[in-house]
């Protein structure tokens, strides 16, 4: 009995031997390697700002401007008068882009007789393709007295996202 008994220990020892060499055999172990890479590009930017229309006498000055600012100086002189600015926006990434918001606020401790308007670009702006819009800076046709106030500045912004 102890006889039969130590023969199974030994046979069921060599199976697991003969298991364990048999699974190593048939195992693999694979290794992954990757790189995730974003190859896309996000560039809208302002490539030039220009006076278009100045009515007689005023002075359009020279716009300044980087990729995401614009100055300019308008100078008017008399009711009516008028300068208009053309702004040009490109859109010279890989990915298209969409007009989330445009915001253009006249400074209120300003002349009230100095009266800015604008028109909207286009809402989507492709990859590769350029879109514009216009600001009008003009001295108000009503008024009728000199403002004790003689400037007025605008500030605001244009925002594009990724579509």
């Amino acid at each position: 009995m102890k006889k039969n008994r130590n023969i199974i220990i030994g046979i069921v020892l060599i199976a697991i031997l003969l298991m364990s060499v048999a699974y190593s055999a048939l195992a693999t172990q694979i290794s992954l390697n990757g790189t995730g890479k974003i190859i896309s590009e996000w560039n809208v930017k302002i490539t030039s700002v220009t006076a278009q229309d100045i009515s007689e006498g005023c002075n359009a000055g020279t716009p300044e401007f980087t990729d995401t600012k614009i100055t300019f100086n308008a100078e008017l002189v008399k009711p009516g008068d008028y300068i208009t600015y053309l702004i040009m926006i490109e859109n010279t990434g890989t990915l298209d882009a969409v007009l989330d918001t445009i915001s253009l606020t006249p400074d209120e401790n300003g002349s009230p007789a100095i009266i800015y308007t604008h028109t909207d670009p286009e809402t989507l702006l492709q990859a590769g393709k350029t879109t514009c819009f216009l600001i009008k800076v003009s001295y108000d046709e009503n008024t009728t007295e000199m403002p004790s106030i003689k400037s007025r500045t605008i500030t605001g912004f244009v925002k594009y996202v990724q579509k």
